[in-house]
């Protein structure tokens, strides 16, 4: 059985399918594995890294992915339209696993069915117990909330701890948080660390004690409201606009107080939810900093834009896209982790080949095209 790791192709992706320990493994059940020359050098991985654990280095991504029986990937693969045609170079029934961003792209979904490629999206495993090791979204975002916690520090002109000195008292930085899902976790963790003090709020009512768990202060926007806040898999719903004027007023005194603000709210398929408005940010003190981990989908702050740091009011608001990207090492093997225990599930150690048991709840989760249709629910009778 092949295994096919590409490089990844899209702008400002550093991050690799692999790593050498997941090679190793994989070369160990005996398993082909083949990584596209160069495709681990964002992440601090050469081709002799790769060879060191039994990999074999192909040329381009047609002779790597030529005759792949299983091709492990970060991104989504390109189309002709964006440049390299990755889904035409896909062999037919061959099992694709990735971040595919399957609920906003349609079209590509479609491309994946007509080629007869059973495709995975990493992005939508359940978020149960069982799934955890294999959840490309916690492991990402973990890094993604110390990412920005890091980058606030670095555009913010003063210190974060209390610092008593002779010639005087440094007056600890005030960090308020939007969202206590992994990424906001980590990134109340990592500012209390660096000695903030630290608030956070979240829709979910169970974040409450995580968030003082972690040293932080929660801030209650309506306890009513928030009961239903949470679906079933665990992700944050979308909340009313009644629900938005009632936290603007209550997290307005905490803005004009905050030093950094760090907004990490997405919904999945969903534009970012505005939870600052241009008006709150004119309310800001002068010097300080908006970390928007949410600027890919549009960005939780009205004046962030994609890609860059802008100064708005005297604030910077910087919209950096793909954050793991930036530690795409530690991303990288953590990534190649998840999508290694996915794929254990499906690999017959008896015949080598893939053997996928389609009633498993992690398989019908994630699951977007078979046998050259759209299966998963949420796509299925939505073309």
């Amino acid at each position: 059985m092949k295994i096919a790791i590409p490089k990844e192709r899209r702008a400002g992706e550093a991050r690799v399918a692999a790593s050498p320990d997941t090679v190793k493994k994989l070369v160990g059940l005996g398993c082909d594995v083949v990584v596209e020359q160069g495709a681990g050098l964002g992440a601090g991985v050469t081709d002799g890294d790769f060879t060191s654990a039994g990999a074999t280095i192909g040329n381009d991504a047609a002779s790597t992915l030529s005759d792949a029986d299983v091709v492990l990937k970060v991104q989504r693969p390109m189309t002709a339209e964006e440049g390299t045609d990755e889904v035409a170079l896909l062999k037919e029934g061959s099992v694709l696993m990735c971040h595919l961003m399957a609920l906003t792209e349609r079209t590509l979904v479609d491309a994946l069915a007509a080629r007869k490629v059973t495709a995975f999206a990493m992005e939508l495993m359940p978020r149960t117990t069982r799934a955890q090791s294999m959840d490309i979204l916690s492991s990402q975002n973990n890094l993604a909330g110390y990412k920005a916690v890091i980058d606030a520090a670095a555009e913010f002109g003063r210190a974060f701890p209390m610092m008593m000195t002779a010639a005087g008292t440094v007056a600890p930085a005030r960090v308020l948080i939007y969202g206590a899902g992994v990424a906001g976790l980590q990134a109340v963790a990592t500012a209390k660390r660096l000695g903030a003090v630290v608030f956070a709020t979240d829709v979910r009512p169970a974040t409450k004690e995580q968030v003082a768990s972690l040293g932080g202060k929660f801030v209650v926007v309506d306890e009513e409201m928030e009961k239903e806040a949470e679906t079933a898999g665990g992700y944050a719903k979308e909340m009313p606009p009644e629900y938005f004027v009632k936290q603007k007023q209550i997290l307005g005194d905490h803005l004009k107080k905050a030093d950094i603000v760090i907004t990490t709210a997405l919904i999945p398929g969903r534009p970012a939810p505005k939870l600052v408005t241009a008006e709150q940010v004119a309310t800001m003190k002068h010097g300080s900093v908006i970390i928007d981990l949410a600027a890919e989908t549009g960005g939780n702050c009205e004046l962030t834009e994609a890609g860059k740091v802008v100064e708005k009011h005297g604030v910077k608001i910087v919209g950096y896209t793909n954050t793991p990207s930036r530690l795409a090492g530690d991303a990288s093997t953590l990534f190649a982790k998840n999508l290694l225990n996915f794929l254990m599930l499906m690999i017959d150690k008896e015949t080598k080949s893939v053997k996928i048991d389609w009633e498993d709840d992690l398989v019908k989760g994630s699951l977007v095209t078979r046998d050259g249709s759209v299966v998963h629910p949420m796509l299925a009778n939505a073309g």
